[in-house]
């Protein structure tokens, strides 16, 4: 899928393009299932910045040096932003990758443990609004509820180029997309 195997730009957008309009989550798996071997060179291709983007928000907020955290790499991806985290000086001990779903999101208010951060990210791009709302919405309860306090809601216009010109927001010459950062901090519980 990637550039070594023959891919190009307009291939690799068009693969990607294509997941945005599935919805099927049976499907969704199927197709993630297959792409996770060319993933990381694909996003590449994209000029993908949001595990960067990550890292740098998240080692701002914590209160000692990045190498001292015990940080957990949870999302979807192929930990992307655990060799963020250990390619920085120190060395920071970023740990694994698993899928984090909206239904297993409402559940991890008992993770981390309270004064930890949590560090999420998504495309603000129009195929990606309705999970976005549905993140937000879930992240609101959560910060309601008092489980978790929101530090960071950043939006960055330099996301990932765009998988097809539908995707770029009106007014924008480069081919990016934006995206946003959040970062949150576990509460006490009351």
């Amino acid at each position: 899928m990637a550039q070594e195997k023959g891919g190009n730009l307009s291939e690799v957008q068009a693969r990607i393009g294509a997941s945005h309009n599935i919805n099927d989550l049976d499907r969704k798996l199927q197709f993630y299932g297959r792409w996770a071997p060319d993933y990381d060179q694909d996003v590449a291709a994209l000029q993908y910045r949001a595990p960067r983007l990550a890292v740098d928000c998240l080692t701002q907020a914590l209160p000692g040096p990045p190498h001292d955290a015990l940080i957990l790499d949870v999302a979807c991806g192929t930990g992307l932003v655990a060799a963020e985290l250990k390619a920085m000086p120190g060395e920071a001990s970023g740990e694994g990758q698993a899928s984090l779903g909206l239904t297993l999101l409402a559940s991890f208010p008992s993770c981390p443990s309270p004064g930890g951060l949590v560090c999420l990210t998504t495309r603000t791009n129009p195929s990606n609004l309705q999970y976005k709302e549905a993140l937000e919405a879930t992240l609101d309860k959560l910060e309601q509820a008092g489980a978790w306090k929101r530090l960071v809601a950043q939006t960055v216009d330099h996301w990932e180029l765009a998988t097809s010109p539908l995707e770029v927001a009106p007014g924008a010459k480069d081919g990016f997309i934006s995206g946003i950062i959040y970062l949150y901090q576990k509460q006490r519980s009351p």
